[in-house]
């Protein structure tokens, strides 16, 4: 494609990306690009766009040889990639949204551009409105990227505000975030963290070249998290967010995972509020940068679609660099994390796969206690998952190495002073 050859659309889904994408395309004609059949799944339902525009059958637009661009931006990933896939093998560009439907079939996806040499566009599947993913593509060396920490969930993140900020419980803040349509009714998918570990793993494969499913990389949500943890963060002037993280260690290798944190208030991610994300990006020479924007709704996430047909413009396609012309990263679990660990009953936490306990609380109804633990129990077990356990992980929680922490506790051990 170049930049005089019109983009004629077929667009799946208009919900409220679809049709936040097609009042946008009305506001920017310069783009030459226009949707020309929407496929929706329930005809009756009545729509802000003419009625000979929409369709119940995706041959419609898959088969027209004049419809150069799919754009998909429905919940059903099973559908989504059988919609990606039709419209590779014809020959059309591909811009997504559907962070489920990537995380679960991103090696085929990644086989059918290799054999169509066709775009396959997704910036609006990450971060919604924040140009993440081709930043990571085009403007970090895999050498020199230090680390990545994001919240890339706004509707946990909007629940924790609320629990933070006007001490709502947990189920508060859940309803009224269901009130305002920042969750759905059913919001399992974001508030136990198999939203936000989707598109980590996308982001994980333009950063460091790796491709991961979402079952092996460690995560959860923030459904355990009580009130009585947000006073505690408070206490020690810190906030609680989902973060998701990805650090290189020593020996070149990656760790990742999407877990609870405490963040300090001079970390920018706790500047993020509400329904918000943010992205902090650590490489080797430009210290940190720092993206924020809405990370959900309407128009927010059809200008990321939007991104990515004006690229369709100038033959744009991601390269993978990291992946193709780098050595790809590996994710280890071969460190240890620093964890804040709260719970009603002693006996459903195993304390003794703790390497050291720091500090200990013990309440009449919940206690805690901070202590550091090797990441590869965390990655073999589930006791921290279980309803009544909840764990937050501290601010720099990776830790490396523990043999100087050892040393000086043999040397105490020995002096007599503990």
């Amino acid at each position: 494609m170049s930049t005089d050859k019109k983009l004629v659309i077929g667009l799946f889904g208009f919900g409220v990306v679809g049709e936040g994408l097609y009042h946008v395309l009305h506001q920017t004609p310069s783009l030459k690009a226009e949707i020309r059949r929407v496929c929706i799944k329930h005809p009756g339902k009545k729509r802000n766009a003419p009625a000979e525009l929409f369709t119940t059958d995706k041959d419609e637009l898959l088969f027209d040889k004049e419809i150069n661009v799919i754009v998909e931006v429905i919940d059903d990933s099973v559908a989504a990639f059988d919609i990606v896939h039709t419209a590779f093998k014809n020959g059309k560009a591909v811009v997504s949204a559907s962070k489920k439907m990537i995380a679960e079939h991103l090696n085929e996806i990644l086989a059918l551009q290799k054999e169509t040499n066709l775009p396959f566009l997704c910036e609006a599947a990450a971060c919604a409105s924040i140009p993440v993913i081709r930043n990571l593509e085009e403007y970090y060396d895999n050498d020199l990227l230090h680390g990545i920490k994001a919240i890339v969930n706004g509707s946990t993140n909007f629940i924790l505000t609320k629990m933070f900020e006007e001490k709502l419980t947990y189920s508060e803040a859940l309803l009224l975030a269901q009130q305002l349509g920042f969750a759905e009714s059913n919001p399992a998918l974001d508030v136990e963290g198999f939203d936000a570990v989707n598109k980590w793993t996308l982001l994980l494969t333009h950063a460091y070249g790796i491709i991961e499913s979402p079952e092996n990389i460690v995560f959860t949500g923030i459904q355990n998290i009580q009130l009585t943890d947000a006073n505690v963060a408070k206490e020690k002037s810190y906030d609680i967010k989902l973060v998701a993280q990805a650090q290189k260690l020593k020996n070149g290798k990656v760790a990742a995972f999407v877990l609870p944190q405490f963040v300090s208030h001079d970390d920018h991610l706790s500047f993020v509020r509400n329904e918000y994300n943010g992205v902090v990006i650590e490489s080797g020479f430009a210290d940190k940068q720092f993206f924020y924007g809405k990370g959900a709704g309407s128009f927010p996430t059809a200008s990321a679609v939007l991104s990515d047909i004006s690229a369709l413009r100038y033959d744009y396609k991601y390269e993978y660099k990291k992946l193709y012309y780098h050595t790809p990263g590996e994710l280890s679990h071969d460190f240890y994390v620093r964890a804040y660990v709260s719970f009603n009953q002693l006996a459903d936490i195993p304390k003794e796969e703790f390497e050291w306990i720091e500090e200990w609380h013990g309440g009449q109804e919940r206690s805690y206690f901070i202590g550091v633990i090797h990441f590869d129990k965390l990655a073999k077990d589930q006791w921290w998952k279980q309803h009544g356990v909840s764990l937050i992980l501290t601010p720099d929680s990776v830790i490396e190495n523990i043999e100087i922490r050892n040393l000086k506790k043999r040397s105490l051990e020995l002096a007599g002073i503990i």
